[in-house]
């Protein structure tokens, strides 16, 4: 847990800005936002990684913030890590672009760059720069179209998607 930690505050001292060819969606809702979220496919990183059945719940801080809490199972060790952090807009509260912290007074961007508005089913994101980057769906599983969607359009963003990896759920 201790090294899970370290390398979530790791990411964190990076900035909260936004990588060249990713752009924020506008007409962001927070309160259709919260909620569980299912990790379906990420780049590796330190803090995610052995890990599977990856969830994110965000529900409202009473100081108009977001709680974050990201829950994985570790096949390795057999045992369930937790992570619990918070979110803020980084501008104005309709675009998708907020900061987020694990550790203290440290904070890397959180970058909604796709979303569905209508439905609120699926969410692409991206952290400071192009080697971080998220598929979120409502539900574990997705349709092949909606993947091939993700690959294409991070691709073109320029995120490395030879890398992703598909989380097991």
């Amino acid at each position: 847990m201790k090294k899970y930690l370290l390398s979530i505050a790791f990411l964190l001292t990076a900035c909260t800005g936004v990588p060249d060819k990713v752009t924020p969606v506008n007409n962001f809702d927070l309160n259709r936002y919260l909620g569980t979220w299912y990790e379906v496919a990420r780049l590796d990183h330190s803090f995610e990684r052995g890990l599977s059945q990856i969830t994110a719940t965000y529900s409202l801080k009473d100081d108009g913030g977001v709680r974050v809490l990201n829950k994985g199972y570790d096949v390795e060790e057999k045992e369930w890590r937790e992570a619990e952090g918070k979110a803020y807009f980084v501008d104005a509260s309709d675009v998708g672009h907020l900061k987020v912290s694990f550790f203290g007074p440290f904070y890397g961007s959180y970058v909604v760059f796709e979303l569905d508005q209508e439905e609120y089913q699926y969410a692409f994101v991206s952290g400071p720069d192009t080697s971080y980057l998220w598929f979120l769906s409502r539900t574990p599983e997705v349709s092949p179209e909606l993947m091939n969607k993700f690959k294409t359009l991070a691709k073109e963003k320029g995120f490395d998607t030879s890398k992703l990896i598909f989380v097991e759920h």
